[in-house]
C-alpha cells in the first residue's frame, strides 16, 4: 500500500516506520531534519513536501498539532478519493480541554476541508509509545476507528491490525465527538493522574 505521512513527529514517524518496516511504500512530508523513527527507515521510505506525498499516495495520515492541520490538507492539492486517516487531537495546551466547539469535531472537520477525501478516525487514543509497542500481557490495547466509508475503513482496520491493536469499528465519522474526548481520557491518566504512559485500554466482548 502507498502510504503518505503528514506530521512524521513522535506519532507519524513511529506509524510510518512500521508501516515501511512491513513493506508497505511509505513517504514522509518532512520539515526541517526527520525525526528519529524516520532516519531508521530512510533506506526503504522516501521524503518529500506535503504536496508530494498527497499526490504519490492511496492513504495519507495526518499527524499534526491541530492548528497546523488546515493549512497543510490545503498545501496537500487534490485529495479526492484518497483515504486520509485523522490521528489528530484538538487538545488546549493544558491538556485539560479539547478546542473544538460543541456539537462537531476535528475529524468532521477535517473531512470538510478534505473535500472528496475519505477520512477514518484512527491512531488518536494512545501515546506514541503505545503505538512503537502494543504489546501487554493482558493482550491486545484496543484502537477504535469511524469513518462513513465502508472500505476506507476496512483497509485501515488492517492497517491497524497489523501493528498489534485491536481494531474495532466506532462507527460513523460523527463518533470523533466521543473519540476525541476518549483521548483527552487516556492524556490526562497518563500525564495528570501519574498513570504514566504505558497504558492502554482493552475492548472486552
Amino acid at each position: 500500500m502507498k502510504i503518505g505521512v503528514i506530521g512524521a513527529g513522535n506519532v507519524g514517524g513511529r506509524l510510518g516506520a512500521r508501516w515501511a518496516k512491513n513493506g508497505h511504500e511509505v513517504m514522509f512530508a518532512v520539515r526541517g531534519e526527520p525525526s528519529e523513527p524516520v532516519r531508521e527507515v530512510l533506506s526503504i521510505a522516501k521524503t518529500g513536501s506535503v504536496a508530494e506525498t498527497a499526490a504519490k499516495s492511496d492513504v495519507i495520515l495526518l499527524a499534526l498539532p491541530f492548528d497546523r492541520v488546515q493549512d497543510a490538507v490545503a498545501s496537500a492539492g487534490d485529495l479526492t478519493g484518497k483515504i486520509v486517516i485523522d490521528a489528530v487531537n484538538p487538545v488546549t495546551p493544558d491538556l485539560g480541554g479539547l478546542s473544538t466547539t460543541a456539537g462537531t469535531s476535528a475529524g468532521e472537520m477535517i473531512a470538510q476541508w478534505a473535500k472528496g477525501a475519505k477520512v477514518v478516525k484512527a491512531f488518536n487514543t494512545v501515546g506514541f509509545n503505545i503505538m512503537e509497542n502494543p504489546s501487554f500481557p493482558e493482550g491486545a490495547p484496543v484502537m477504535f476507528y469511524c469513518g462513513d466509508d465502508a472500505e476506507a475503513k476496512k483497509k485501515v482496520a488492517g492497517l491497524i491490525s497489523e501493528l498489534g491493536f485491536d481494531a474495532a469499528d466506532a462507527g460513523p465519522l460523527s463518533q470523533c465527538r466521543v473519540l476525541e474526548p476518549f483521548a483527552l481520557l487516556w492524556i490526562t491518566l497518563a500525564y495528570k493522574a501519574g498513570y504514566g504512559r504505558q497504558i492502554g485500554f482493552r475492548f472486552m466482548r
